[in-house]
This record gives C-alpha cells, sequence and structure tokens, in this order.
C-alpha cells in the first residue's frame, strides 16, 4: 500500500521504489493522457512504467513530483512531447507524454560512429566531426565506410542490439531525396533510452561517448545544459516541412547515471519551438534529480 503523506515524503519513495525495482521515480498515473483531478489542486501526469516490458502501471498523485509537475509543463505546449527516463545498467524505464516514435534524425549518428570506429579506426577525426558538430557529410562518409547499405544497416543494427534495443531496423537504402538513409530509422523514445542505458557499457563505445560530451555550443540546448552530459540530438522536417527535435543521452544525478530521451513536435512546426520545448523539460528534469536512481554499468 502506498502511504500518502504531507511533509515526509520518504515512506512514498520507499513504496514506490519497491515497485519500480530500480528506478525510484516518484510518478503518477497510466494511459496517455494527463487528466487533472477536477476539484483539486494537485495533478495526476500521464506515466507508463516500462512500456511493453510487463512491469506493470499504477496511480498516483504526488504534488511537487516530477510526474505532477510534467503534467503541468505538458498542458502549456502546443504540440506533442515524450519523455522517457532509464537508470545506467537498469531494466525499468519511466516514460510520460504523447509522443512516442519518430525518425531518428541525427541521434542515430552515436550507434553509426560506434559501428564505423569498431570497423577502422582511422575514421576517429570524421566520427567527431559526425557526433560534435552532426556534420551530415562526415556521417555519410562513416555510412559507406560500412560497405553496401545493407551490410552498414546490419553493422549499426547490431550496435543497437548489443545496446538492448531489439526492435529498431535500419533501412539500406533511401525513403527520402531530402534525407539521409539511416536518419530515417524510425525510433522509439522507449527503445532509444534503452540503449543510452546501455550505451557507455558497450564495448568500444567510450570513443564516442566521450565526443557526446563535446558537443557544438550551438548545439548545446536541451540536455546541453547540464554539466558533464553526453548527448546528442536530431531534427528534421517531416514531409509538410514541420520539425520534430529530439535528444539522447547521459546525465549524472547523486546515486549514478541516468539515461535520457526525450523528443518535441511543436504545432507550428517551428525547430525553435522544438528546442524551447526541449530546454524546458530538461529545467523541469534537473529539479528533480533527487527522485531519479542512477546505475552504473556492471
Amino acid at each position: 500500500m502506498l502511504h500518502m503523506m504531507t511533509k515526509d515524503r520518504r515512506p512514498v519513495r520507499t513504496a514506490l521504489a519497491a515497485l519500480l525495482g530500480t528506478v525510484a521515480l516518484l510518478t503518477a498515473s497510466c494511459g496517455d493522457d494527463p487528466k487533472p483531478a477536477p476539484t483539486q489542486p494537485t495533478r495526476t501526469s500521464a506515466a507508463a512504467v516500462d512500456p511493453g516490458g510487463g512491469a506493470g502501471s499504477f496511480s498516483i498523485a504526488l504534488p511537487g513530483s516530477l510526474a505532477a509537475d510534467f503534467a503541468t509543463l505538458q498542458q502549456g505546449f502546443r504540440g506533442g512531447v515524450g519523455l522517457a527516463i532509464m537508470p545506467v545498467g537498469g531494466d525499468k524505464m519511466v516514460t510520460f507524454g504523447s509522443w512516442t516514435s519518430g525518425p531518428a534524425w541525427s541521434t542515430i549518428k552515436v550507434p553509426l560512429a560506434i559501428a564505423a570506429l569498431r570497423n577502422n579506426a582511422s575514421y576517429s577525426a570524421t566520427a567527431s566531426s559526425a557526433i560534435t558538430a552532426s556534420d551530415n557529410g562526415a556521417a555519410d562518409t562513416l555510412w559507406q565506410s560500412l560497405g553496401s547499405g545493407a551490410d552498414a544497416a546490419a553493422a549499426v543494427e547490431g550496435v543497437l542490439r548489443e545496446g538492448g534495443d531489439t526492435k529498431t531496423t535500419v533501412p539500406t537504402q533511401r525513403t527520402r531525396a531530402d534525407a539521409s538513409i539511416y536518419g530515417q530509422a524510425e525510433w522509439t523514445l522507449a527503445d532509444q533510452v534503452r540503449f543510452a542505458s546501455r550505451l557507455p557499457c558497450i564495448a568500444q563505445s567510450q570513443r564516442v561517448v566521450g565526443l557526446m560530451q563535446q558537443i557544438v555550443p550551438s548545439h548545446r540546448w536541451g540536455l546541453g545544459a547540464f554539466t558533464s552530459a553526453e548527448f546528442k540530438g536530431g531534427w528534421g522536417p517531416d514531409p509538410s516541412g514541420k520539425y520534430l527535435v529530439r535528444q539522447f543521452g547521459l546525465i549524472d544525478s547523486p546515486s549514478g547515471r541516468i539515461a535520457i530521451a526525450f523528443a518535441a513536435q511543436p504545432d507550428s512546426g517551428s525547430f525553435n519551438d522544438g528546442m524551447t520545448m526541449l530546454d524546458k523539460m530538461a529545467t523541469l528534469v534537473s529539479g528533480h534529480l533527487d527522485e531519479l536512481a542512477g546505475g552504473h554499468c556492471a
């Protein structure tokens, strides 16, 4: 039974930790849409526990929790947003928001760079440009270094599988004339944060993880606000010209490292609006780090 109290929330944290295992997150209801209580000042946020993982879900309203504050923030957005959180080395995640999946865009350059450097370490400078500055030409060079489209896709998928992502597939040929082959891989937030939670534990990943800490200043929005964050962003328009903006990466908490993936697809279609939405979600998370259990590679 979950114990609700007003000032001392330690029993609440203990109960939730038992429910989430390694993720000690004060969270809220299942489902996709936040439903504020009609006459109460507190809110219950949309949160799903380890979607597809059979972990179950539960409903609880905790004023001031990440879940409740996310619900409040989401109500002020015009567009879809999603957030997924998981401890490094852990096996449970929590997700928030209505946005769940879309093109990877440049975030897929992380497993691509790992695959390319494993294949040929001499591409180190090229990988640096692809990750730190999101250079598309450099990323194309890494892709081509892996052989045919089928070979390159298989190599990138191999890295994803090592990171615990058992579902994401990478295209073998171009699906849009105005976009890269690999950037159009459909990558869910759940699969992306699961990969991020294993990323620093993957063999030969440290060079790329290190580059994720050296993102150029103009791309340091969202997770870039966290000191020592290792992250990669991706963004691009849909066929109608409306932008999706997303990021994933690793941040530090008092109890260890946390994997985060989030995305925004503003109704305006503006890249700047999407970037601002990610900034606000990052600020929200930064105020709730004490609710999140971090982890480490085994």
